[in-house]
């Protein structure tokens, strides 16, 4: 006979409408009752019958999550942390990717597989400055990333500026000078480039060090391949930093190879800090100092957000503006022998 709400109940020790209410995703619950049911679930081999629950509630049980491209690594474990904390709400996880492509960002916001699922976390990167418009959508949504400010949805980012003075007033207290700035977008003011060249130069100004645009190296993508050609370009030019702030740890990765490559010591001659704490800057040779910027607690935040959102009758809700903490990890590619 197939597994009952009435069983599960039962295994864990709890009323059915509590087994209910955690299938359903009802954000108010214990996490130790929640885990209880949960565990409950798997041993019982449980099957939720959706068609019911939706003819009944309306909802499917799935968010949407919108990235901009997960072949890199911050998206990627950024993908994987929401998953691991919409499944800890009860939640499963329709993953799409824009590409960056304003069309495709638009298809998001009212495409048909919206009606899929019951919100939507999304990180745009194409629609910007000027289109709050575009978010004023009947359904709940979360907001990541810093493209779009004092928009009308709940809105979970990182200190961007902050975050990026912190990594160089830390290569500056180790005595390092010359800070090459890898990852720039000449131009740009909103968006990750422009606020984390903010924070370098602020950090400069405050130490009284001319910025030098020689040491900056400009990169569209910010992948691995990027970050060496930008870091070749700034030593092409006769530069000669002591160190390199780059914007993400996959640039990071790409300008410590070819620091590497052209005989530079990492970090006696160059030290090298990225920014966003991937794993694989664990397993660099040396591994890499990096600024972590609270992506577990964007994720879980996000999803807690949304869970509110979905479950949510005001009308009048008041968007919120939520900071994720940041740190620095100290590693190998300053300081030699660090962890």
């Amino acid at each position: 006979m197939a597994v009952t709400m009435h069983d599960v109940a039962q295994r864990a020790g709890v009323s059915i409408k509590t087994v209910s209410n955690v299938v359903n995703g009802y954000p108010y619950i214990r996490d130790t009752t929640r885990t209880k049911v949960l565990s409950a679930i798997e041993d019982l081999g449980y099957q939720l019958n959706v068609t019911a629950r939706n003819l009944r509630t309306g909802r499917t049980g799935i968010i949407g999550l919108a990235l901009p491209e997960l072949s890199l690594p911050y998206f990627a474990e950024l993908a994987d942390a929401v998953i691991v904390a919409a499944e800890a709400q009860g939640l499963t996880v329709l993953i799409e990717q824009t590409s960056s492509e304003r069309s495709r960002e638009l298809e998001v916001l009212s495409g048909a597989r919206r009606h899929l699922t019951d919100g939507l976390i999304f990180s745009p990167l194409a629609i910007g400055a000027g289109d709050e418009d575009l978010l004023r959508v009947d359904f709940p949504m979360v907001l990541l990333g810093e493209r779009i400010f004092h928009g009308p949805v709940d809105h979970v980012t990182m200190h961007n500026v902050e975050a990026a003075r912190a990594a160089t007033e830390y290569l500056i207290g180790l005595g390092r000078r010359r800070i090459a700035a890898i990852g720039v977008h000449t131009g740009e003011v909103v968006g990750s480039a422009g606020l984390r060249l903010q924070g370098h130069l602020q950090a400069l100004e405050r130490a009284g060090i001319p910025a030098d645009p020689a040491l900056f190296g400009e990169a569209g993508l910010w992948h691995r391949a990027t970050g060496a050609s930008a870091m070749a370009a700034v030593l092409d030019s006769g530069a000669r930093p002591d160190a390199v702030f780059a914007f993400n740890d996959a640039m990071a990765l790409g300008a410590m190879h070819e620091l590497q490559v052209r005989g530079l010591r990492v970090p006696a001659d160059v030290a090298v800090i990225g920014f966003d704490a991937i794993d694989d800057g664990i397993y660099s040779t040396p591994s890499l100092t990096t600024v972590d910027p609270g992506r577990e607690q964007i994720a879980r935040t996000a999803v807690a957000l949304l869970v509110e959102r979905i479950a949510g009758k005001e009308t009048d809700h008041v968007p919120v503006q939520v900071y994720a903490d940041y740190r620095i990890l100290e590693r190998g590619s300053t300081v030699p022998g660090a962890p």
